[in-house]
């Protein structure tokens, strides 16, 4: 930048009284034309520079003015003064009596600003290169906002540029006006480039840098794929098709879930193309991944088969609220829905936004016979029940303590095998026993010093608070501090595979919003 011809004669025309002052438009136009950035902000720059360069000459404290005529190029400079009552720096104030005589004003008014004129002189060569670095930063700065305005709204789309060079597994791609960075993470793994080489990535961020724009572009993302197939795939691009969701273990396997707004229009097909050609060209761009098409459905248990597909099963049991879904089929296709390292089930949980875990059918049966016979021992231990009664009340759906106590005695005494007096003396002794559990929670809780504000959070029952409790959460900031997830549990990928991290109060069904409006609800109290 500082090198350029341009500036250099610049400079000269500026501070030489006998130059060529039209030389100076041309400059600029010159300038603005090479670094694609407005005319009008070169000029401004230059008068900067030259006010900048005349106060090395006649004082910081000064204020100055320059002014290129737009039309000859001619420079002036004026001396800015404040009207002051008792002016105490004659440098910077003129006094009321002299502004009005001075310029034939008589209604200049004090803190008015008035001009003087003062002569063009050779500033030095100090002054000379201070207006370069003003220029030269201006017209740097005026490029990088250019090149960002340029790339903002590039974010979301596929750039392609030539491979400038490799840092530390990091790609640096020439785009032409900039460069941008794929960091290695953002590769398809075992990928090989080599400077030289075009190519393609998605563009996921763009950020404004003190040293220009940063644009950060993937190969990995799921959205490259996606924007691959729209660039593919006409009826995406014209949006008779959707792509509603996509997920991918890049370099490996990818699932892409797509629907039609024209029922006579099959997606998969559409996607697939010809004797495969259209999926056939994504699939080379992302280095041989496989990647399994999927016809979408707004009934999460239909979509669920479709996405784990080749795998047939055989039920879904759907929890919408936690985002769970429960799959049942049989051994034989265990292996198939599951596939190589988990990969198929993690795709497709990620693709469905549903937590998916898989169930044989023994193993479903197995986990029925198991809740079954927790439920029944409960019931039987803690009101003293036979075991006939107390299979009997699972059996009809009567699965807590805390449902028997809420059922009226009509209501317990319509079960097959149960009459009047039994349903009564079910409600007497289940109200006694909630009784006396409340009591000793409150004694536990007591014991363990729980602070009084989380004690009346709304919400929290004392089950809850009494699992807080023994895990070192006593106090309202101490809630107020937790994240949704640690209360509900959650999944999270460690080195490639998904791991379940428990949640304190996963036992007790709590939804995310739940989890989230109780921990809002404790911050307003904490923080308040």
């Amino acid at each position: 930048m500082g090198g350029c011809p341009f500036f250099f004669r610049c400079f000269k025309i500026m501070f030489n009284e006998r130059s060529d002052k039209l030389e100076l438009l041309r400059i600029a136009d010159a300038v603005a034309s090479e670094k694609s950035i407005d005319k009008e902000l070169i000029l401004d720059s230059m008068e900067t520079a030259i006010q900048k360069a005349a106060k090395t000459r006649y004082g910081q404290e000064t204020q100055i003015s320059a002014k290129i005529d737009r039309e000859s190029g001619n420079i002036t400079l004026h001396r800015v003064l404040i009207v002051s009552e008792k002016p105490e720096n004659t440098n910077v104030e003129i006094s009321l009596e002299d502004a009005r005589e001075r310029e034939k004003n008589p209604e200049l008014k004090v803190g008015d600003e008035v001009t003087e004129l003062l002569p063009n002189i050779d500033l030095g060569r100090i002054a000379a290169q201070t207006a370069k670095q003003v220029i030269s930063q201006r017209v740097r700065d005026a490029e990088r906002e250019k090149q960002y305005n340029d790339f903002k709204d590039k974010k979301g789309d596929i750039l392609s540029g030539i491979v400038k060079r490799l840092e530390f597994g990091n790609v640096i791609v020439d785009l032409g006006r900039t460069e941008s960075l794929i960091r290695k993470e953002e590769l398809i793994p075992r990928e090989i480039i080599k400077p030289g080489d075009r190519i393609k990535a998605y563009c996921y961020d763009v950020r404004r840098e003190i040293k220009g724009p940063q644009i950060f572009l993937s190969r990995s993302h799921p959205d490259f794929m996606s924007k691959l197939f729209s660039a593919e795939v006409p009826e995406i691009y014209d949006g008779i098709i959707e792509i509603k969701s996509a997920a991918r273990d890049p370099g490996s396997r990818a699932k892409i879930c797509v629907s039609s707004q024209d029922s006579s229009l099959d997606p998969v097909g559409a996607c697939v193309g010809m004797r495969g050609s259209r999926v056939q060209a994504v699939v080379n761009e992302l280095q041989g991944e496989k990647i399994d098409i999927v016809h979408w459905s707004e009934d999460p248990a239909t979509l669920a088969i479709n996405a784990l597909a080749p795998a047939e099963i055989q039920k879904v049991v759907i929890d919408k609220e936690n985002r769970k879904l429960e799959v049942v089929l049989s051994e034989a296709n265990l292996s198939k829905a599951i596939g190589r390292r988990g990969q198929n089930v993690r795709l497709a949980s990620k693709l469905m936004d549903y937590e998916i875990e898989i169930l044989t059918d023994s193993e479903e049966s197995e986990r029925r016979q198991a809740d079954f016979k927790e439920k029944s021992e409960t019931l039987i231990n803690n009101l003293e029940l036979d075991e006939t009664l107390g299979q009997l009340l699972v059996a009809e759906g009567i699965n807590s303590i805390e449902e028997i106590s809420q059922l009226g005695k009509d209501e317990l005494s319509s079960v097959n095998g149960i009459d009047e007096n039994t349903a009564e003396e079910l409600k007497k002794r289940s109200e006694e026993f909630l009784k006396k559990e409340k009591s000793e929670i409150q004694d536990r809780l007591k014991n363990l010093g729980m602070d009084e504000n989380l004690l009346n959070l709304k919400g929290l029952t004392p089950g809850m608070l009494l699992t807080l409790g023994e895990k070192k959460i006593k106090t309202i900031k101490d809630f107020a501090e937790l994240a949704s997830d640690e209360l509900t549990g959650a999944y999270d990928e460690i080195k490639g595979e998904k791991v379940k991290l428990d949640g304190y109060l996963e036992d007790f069904a709590l939804s995310k919003k739940e989890a989230d409006d109780l921990i809002m609800a404790a911050r307003a109290i904490a923080f308040d």
